[in-house]
C-alpha cells in the first residue's frame, strides 16, 4: 500500500495591504500626512481643513514639490544639489527683468501676449544651462556635487541680485500671473471635467498595468483589489476637485466681473475657483518625469546608476553625460518653480526660493528618497512635499513664530531619514 503523501504547507495569509500592493512606507506616510492634518485642525478650531486652507496650501506646495521631482533624479544618482533655491531667485530674476525691461526695449509693451511665453523660455533655458553648467563640473571634473552646488548656493543667490540690482520687481506681466495660483483657476466646470478625465485615465492605467503583467506572466491581484484601487483613485481625485471648487469667489470680486461684462450680478450667486492652473503644471510634471523614470532608457539608465555606479559605467552607460542631464532637468525644474513661486507674488523679489533647498531635499528624503542612492518614487517626493507644507502652514496658523519652524523641518528631515534607515534594515531594502 502506497504511503499517504504529506499534507500542502498552506501559503501564508496576504494581508490586505499586501493583497492591493500597496506599499507600507508610503501607507505610514498617507497616516503621518492625516495625523498632521487632524492635529491641526483641532489646534486652530477647525480652520485648518478649510476650503480655503487647503486652497492656499495646495497652490503654496507646488514650487517645492516640482523642484522635490527633479531631485529624487538627483539623489537617486548619489549625488546632492544645494543651489536650488538660488537657482530659483536666477531664473525668476532673469524672467522678471526680461518683461519689465528687455521686451519693452525691443518694442513689446506690457501686455502684449507674447511677453510671457518670451519670459518662461528665456527662464527655462538659463536654468538647463546653469543646471547642465553644474552637471558638467560634476561629472566631467569631477568635482562632489556637495562642493559644487554648495558654491552654486551663494554664487547664483547674489546674481539674482545683482540682476536686479537689489530690486523688488514688479508687476508682473497679468497673463504670466495666471500660473502662480489665485488669479489662475479652471473654475467649477473645467475642474469637475478635469476631475472626470482623471479618474479615467485612473482606471485605464490600473487596467493596463494589470494586463500587461498578465502578458509578461507576472503575478496579478485579485480583481476586486484592482476594482477597489479604482474606486480608491475616483474618491480622492473627486474628493480634491469638491474640495477646491468650494472656495468660493468672494463677492465684491464676481460683483466687479459682472459690472465689467455690463451686466448685474444675480441675487446669492456664487462661483468657486476650482483647480489652480499651477496645480495642472505639477500634474505634468508629475506625469511627465514617472513616465521617464519608469518607462525611458535615460529613467532606467538613472536607477542603475544609483544602484551600482561601477556596473553602470562597465555596461556601457555614459554616466558623466547622465549627470549632465540629471542637473539640466533639475535646473529646468527651478525654473519652472521659478515661474510658479513669482506668479504667485506677482513680482520678483530677492529673497524668492529663501531655504527651499532644505524644503526640497527634505520633501525628496521624506518621500522615500534613498541617500545612498538607487531608489526613489515622484508621487512619494510630491506628498513628502506636501507633508512639509502642511508642517509650516500649520505651525505659522499656531502661531509658532519662523525660527521654531525651521528648527521642527530640521528635526523632521533628520527623523525621516533615521526612520529609513530602520525601514530599510526590516525590510533588507537596500
Amino acid at each position: 500500500m502506497a504511503e499517504a503523501s504529506a499534507p500542502r504547507a498552506r501559503a501564508p495569509r496576504k494581508s490586505i495591504f499586501e493583497t492591493l500592493g500597496i506599499d507600507t512606507r508610503l501607507l505610514g506616510m498617507v497616516g503621518a500626512f492625516v495625523v498632521v492634518c487632524v492635529m491641526f485642525n483641532i489646534l486652530t478650531d477647525g480652520r485648518f481643513l478649510t476650503p480655503r486652507n487647503i486652497f492656499n496650501l495646495t497652490i503654496q506646495t507646488v514650487s517645492v514639490a516640482i523642484m522635490a521631482t527633479g531631485m529624487v533624479f538627483v539623489i537617486v544618482t548619489r549625488h546632492i544639489d544645494l543651489s536650488v533655491g538660488s537657482l530659483l531667485a536666477t531664473c525668476s530674476a532673469m524672467m522678471a527683468i526680461t518683461q519689465t525691461n528687455i521686451l519693452p526695449g525691443l518694442g513689446l509693451d506690457f501686455g502684449n501676449p507674447l511677453i510671457a511665453p518670451v519670459a518662461i523660455v528665456v527662464g527655462l533655458l538659463t536654468g538647463a544651462a546653469i543646471g547642465a553648467f553644474q552637471g558638467y563640473i560634476i561629472g566631467y571634473l569631477a568635482v562632489p556635487a556637495f562642493i559644487v552646488t554648495l558654491g552654486g548656493l551663494l554664487v547664483w543667490r547674489n546674481v539674482a541680485w545683482y540682476l536686479t540690482s537689489g530690486q523688488t520687481i514688479g508687476p508682473l506681466d497679468e497673463t504670466y500671473q495666471l500660473l502662480g495660483g489665485i488669479s489662475g483657476t479652471m473654475g467649477e466646470t473645467g475642474s469637475w471635467i478635469l476631475g472626470a478625465v482623471a479618474v479615467i485615465v485612473a482606471c485605464i492605467a490600473i487596467w493596463s498595468a494589470r494586463r500587461a503583467r498578465i502578458a509578461h506572466e507576472f503575478p496579478v491581484k485579485p480583481v476586486w483589489a484592482e476594482v477597489a484601487l479604482m474606486a480608491v483613485s475616483a474618491v480622492l481625485i473627486l474628493g480634491f476637485v469638491a474640495v477646491l471648487n468650494a472656495y468660493d469667489v468672494p463677492g465684491r470680486v464676481l460683483a466687479r466681473e459682472f459690472e465689467a461684462a455690463g451686466t448685474t450680478m444675480p441675487e446669492g450667486y456664487t462661483q468657486g475657483y476650482g483647480v489652480p492652473y499651477s496645480v495642472l503644471l505639477l500634474i505634468a510634471v508629475a506625469v511627465a518625469m514617472t513616465v521617464v523614470a519608469r518607462r525611458t532608457r535615460l529613467g532606467r539608465y538613472i536607477f542603475a546608476t544609483g544602484g551600482n555606479p561601477d556596473a553602470a559605467e562597465l555596461s556601457g552607460i555614459n554616466t558623466r553625460l547622465l549627470t549632465v542631464k540629471v542637473f539640466a532637468i533639475m535646473g529646468t525644474l527651478c525654473a519652472l518653480a521659478a515661474l510658479v513661486a513669482s506668479a504667485r507674488l506677482s513680482f520678483h523679489s530677492n529673497d524668492i526660493g529663501t531655504l527651499d533647498e532644505l524644503r526640497v531635499i527634505a520633501a525628496a528624503v521624506i518621500g522615500g528618497t534613498a541617500l545612498a542612492g538607487g531608489m526613489g518614487t515622484i508621487y512619494g517626493a510630491i506628498l513628502g512635499a506636501l507633508i512639509m507644507q502642511s508642517l509650516q502652514s500649520g505651525m505659522a496658523m499656531v502661531g509658532v513664530d519662523a525660527p521654531f519652524q525651521n528648527i521642527v523641518v530640521g528635526g523632521v528631515l533628520v527623523l525621516a531619514v533615521l526612520v529609513d534607515i530602520v525601514y530599510r534594515k526590516r525590510t533588507g531594502a537596500k
